[in-house]
């Protein structure tokens, strides 16, 4: 909401009076079906979401086929807190629900580097290789409830390594390659891995970042590790000498094979991943989620609430040590290609980002707050410069996003679909009026 000077809040954007063709519009007609009442919009749905838990929650298990016909008390079953106990009969797999939704033809996972390198994967191929990895770690003795660690870029290594993990039921958790040594270990060394996956170096403002050396002595920091998976991501063929004790096999070998796939079936709380805090206060500290915790929260946050479906293109600047990476994964729950990229938001400007949506035909763009201020402060015209008719979700992160980088972010870039006409006019004779100087137009618009 935009507050104009005398006029009170003007909306940005207000969603169409028909929603049968999203998500959020499927799922609450359902819900009045199924509960006889009528929802006089989404603040009535949120206020009734959040004062019947047990309720809402197993009507989204329902709703999206992982547990069917559950009672309130049945998803959650004890609401103590710290401890509260969610959905304990139900029994699940991430990685097999999220699989289960790409298709076969389409590609499911693009992956792209600054110096234009490319690798797609599609539906068939990727269940093809996570189910070749999860072979050759379950043939490594990794079992459910051991931690696969990585040391990655955000490369399709990164998801599919992930998702073979999950398919085991290892626990996963990551670090980005810009991570040091010590960094790393702080992180990695708590979770006692059994494996390790680390690549040879990153791109990043225009060079090849070789973090071979690192990755090795992260490998002999791990005393729990005897095996490291190794990605030859910047020198393809190069795989280093193991350390003494310990054995290095090529990333090409473990997803070659021509596997059946295989999903423990675990319960709804098994451990999925673990991120980590920052660190800025001692020792990082660990953060679990589970397998269905997450899945149910994210066709919630994904398809319920981001409408993200089959054909929608998903990308989120990141990289592995965020927890925007683990969001991008999850946007193959709703059938979207999921975009990664190793390099720079910036290189080599500050319009790179925008370029790659126009090139990628992205539907859903997600990037930083601050990196949206830099560019209205550069003043950028992207939805002028690039057709970016297709963005239809533009999401900020990392920090507050000022009120005035809103605005322009309608006014610069969202004379597509993000925004009502009307109110582009708005705000694109505000900005002019700003630019010039014109204190009456500026009036006449609530400046």
């Amino acid at each position: 909401m935009a507050d104009l000077a005398g006029d009170g809040p003007v909306p940005l954007w207000s969603p169409p009076e028909d929603l049968s063709a999203t998500w959020i519009g499927r799922f609450t007609a359902w819900l009045e079906a199924r509960h006889g009442r009528r929802f006089a919009g989404y603040d009535d749905l949120w206020r009734w979401s959040i004062e019947n838990l047990g309720t809402f929650w197993a009507d989204i298990a329902e709703f999206f086929g992982v547990a069917a016909g559950l009672a309130a008390e049945q998803a959650l079953a004890d609401d103590t807190m710290p401890g509260a106990v969610w959905f304990p009969e139900v029994r699940v797999n991430f990685a097999e629900r999220l699989l289960a939704a790409v298709d076969d033809d389409r590609v499911a996972l693009a992956a792209y580097t600054e110096e234009g390198g490319a690798a797609r994967l599609t539906g068939a191929e990727l269940r093809r290789q996570v189910a070749s990895l999860a072979a050759a770690l379950r043939r490594l003795g990794v079992e459910p409830g051991d931690r696969v660690a990585a040391y990655l870029p955000n490369t399709e290594h990164a998801v599919v390594a992930f998702l073979a993990a999950a398919s085991v039921g290892a626990v996963w958790t990551v670090c980005a390659p810009d991570f040091g040594v010590r960094g790393a270990l702080d992180r990695l060394a708590q979770t006692r891995p059994r494996v390790l996956v680390a690549a040879d170096g990153y791109h990043f403002g225009g060079k090849r970042r070789d973090r071979a050396a690192a990755a090795l002595e992260i490998l002999g920091g791990l005393p729990t590790v005897r095996t490291c998976v190794w990605v030859d991501h910047l020198r393809p063929g190069r795989i280093p000498d193991a350390p003494e004790g310990r054995e290095v096999i090529p990333w090409t070998d473990v997803v070659a094979g021509e596997e059946e796939p295989r999903y423990a079936t675990l319960p709804f709380d098994h451990p999925l991943w673990i991120l980590f805090s920052s660190g800025t206060t001692g020792i990082p500290k660990g953060i679990v989620h589970g397998h269905g915790g997450m899945l149910i929260e994210q066709y919630k946050n994904m398809l319920l609430q981001a409408d993200v479906r089959p054909g929608d293109v998903f990308y989120w600047y990141t990289s592995t040590a965020w927890m925007m990476w683990n969001i991008v994964v999850c946007s193959l729950l709703g059938g979207a290609t999921a975009v990664l990229y190793d390099g720079s938001p910036t290189h080599p400007d500050l319009d790179r980002q925008w370029a790659l949506a126009r090139r990628w035909r992205l539907t859903h763009f997600g990037v930083s707050a601050g990196y949206l201020s830099a560019c209205a402060a550069q003043g950028l015209r992207p939805g002028e410069r690039h057709d970016l008719s297709r963005v239809r979700f533009i999401g900020s992160t990392g920090s507050p996003l000022p009120a005035a980088t809103a605005r322009w972010v309608y006014d610069a870039v969202g004379a597509g679909s993000l925004a009502d006409p009307a109110i582009i006019d708005h705000y694109a004779a505000l900005a002019r009026a700003r630019r010039t100087g014109n204190r009456e137009e500026r009036r006449g618009h609530g400046a």
